[in-house]
């Protein structure tokens, strides 16, 4: 699990789900069976169940505690959601008790932030409260990039339905008519040392989000990268992403950007502790995790 200390600012994760769940072919549909084996040797036993050949990722808020905010980046899939996909339909998880385990309240979250507006990134913005969808956090402000919010608004007053399903009229339009939604620019700088990226392709308005202060600098990468192994294989985009080549390219840029520079990365999906820095090789670019091991 997650756990880091930037200065006074604590991070930690509440899960979802983890483990093996998505064959290669579906994730990753550029991939074939001897790249999978080719990384086989570091992925496995927990990035890759070579069993199952299943790879494995984690679903997770990150959860940033400063001396004055508590802030969420990425709510999950949520709990009753109707969806169109199984994995996704009238869930009913561990989140809610994993973040009770952390001392906390829903009254306690003060910002929530999504790096992207995608079925498993929004689902605990908003809880069933007898049959109507209300935020979960009833005091927090929820920021939306606007270039993300503005896509898939269109979207929605177009009629062009989310093939996972009502996503934004559940998680997102509630949070707007309860009045706590602030749509802000997609390079909206927080004032307590947070800033947003714009790294579109994923999704239209996809955004990493910087954390930085005198303990250190974390970057949130959200799905610019789903596991690992694209970090190996960067030419390989997941099946959900909408721009293909902005994808690509977003990750090619973000990994030669941050490449050997003292920044800690936590995209969404890593297993083994999610967090890592990037590293430049002359075979290419590498992942090490804090928490030990390496996609070397």
């Amino acid at each position: 699990m997650l756990s880091l200390r930037l200065g006074d600012v604590t991070i930690a994760a509440v899960e979802e789900v983890s483990g093996p769940r998505l064959r290669p072919d579906f994730l990753l549909p550029q991939s074939s069976p001897n790249m999978i084996a080719r990384h086989a040797h570091w992925m496995a036993p927990d990035l890759y169940d070579p069993s199952s050949g299943l790879l494995a990722m984690v679903r997770q808020t990150n959860v940033i505690r400063t001396p004055h905010h508590t802030i969420l980046i990425d709510t999950c899939a949520g709990d009753d959601k109707e969806r169109n996909t199984p994995n996704f339909h009238r869930l009913k998880t561990p989140w809610k008790n994993n973040f009770k385990t952390l001392g906390l309240a829903f009254e306690d979250v003060d910002i929530v932030l999504c790096t992207h507006l995608h079925v498993d990134h929004v689902g605990w913005n908003t809880r069933l409260d007898n049959g109507k969808w209300v935020p979960t956090f009833p005091n927090a402000r929820y920021l939306f990039s606007r270039t993300e919010y503005t896509y898939w608004a269109d979207r929605v007053r177009s009629g062009q339905p989310d093939p996972d399903g009502p996503i934004f009229e559940d998680s997102v339009i509630p949070v707007v008519e309860a009045g706590q939604a602030d749509i802000v620019a997609d390079d909206h700088e927080l004032s307590n040392g947070m800033w947003l990226e714009l790294s579109a392709g994923h999704t239209a308005g996809h955004v990493c989000i910087h954390l930085q202060n005198e303990g250190g600098h974390v970057l949130f990468s959200g799905d610019l990268m789903h596991h690992p192994i694209q970090v190996r294989e960067p030419q390989l985009n997941s099946r959900f992403c909408l721009d293909g080549a902005a994808a690509l390219a977003a990750r090619r840029r973000f990994l030669d950007s941050y490449a050997d520079r003292d920044v800690i990365v936590v995209p969404a999906h890593f297993e083994r502790g999610t967090a890592g820095r990037i590293v430049g090789a002359s075979d290419g670019w590498h992942f090490d995790f804090l928490q030990g091991g390496s996609t070397r």
